[in-house]
């Protein structure tokens, strides 16, 4: 049967999503830079040792800073860095954070 006649079929249900685990982590602590990051790991629905492992690599890619407040951390964005890949690089962090925090 040609494809193109073909009726569109219900969507199936994938798990996949646009954003990746380090754009989540990045996320949450912009939205809340003082979030345990267990609690992250429970919104983002990975590990707690996977949420250390993206912010170790954020803070190792100059991404975020993390600054210990009493006995908590806090962390900061660096907004003006550019994003990673080829393809998005030509935008900024703050590009990214613009879009989740204002629903555009």
């Amino acid at each position: 049967m040609d494809q193109r006649n073909e009726t569109p079929t219900k969507a199936k249900t994938t798990t996949w999503t646009f954003l990746t685990n380090h754009s989540h982590v990045l996320i949450c602590l912009a939205l809340e830079p003082d979030m345990l990051l267990r609690e992250v790991a429970q919104r983002v629905g990975i590990t707690e040792r996977a949420v250390q492992k993206i912010v170790q690599e954020l803070e190792e890619g100059d991404v975020l800073i993390r600054s210990k407040v009493g006995r908590r951390n806090q962390y900061t964005i660096k907004e003006g860095r550019s994003l990673r890949h080829p393809v998005e690089g030509h935008r900024r962090v703050r590009d990214l954070l613009d879009m989740v925090r204002n629903g555009s």
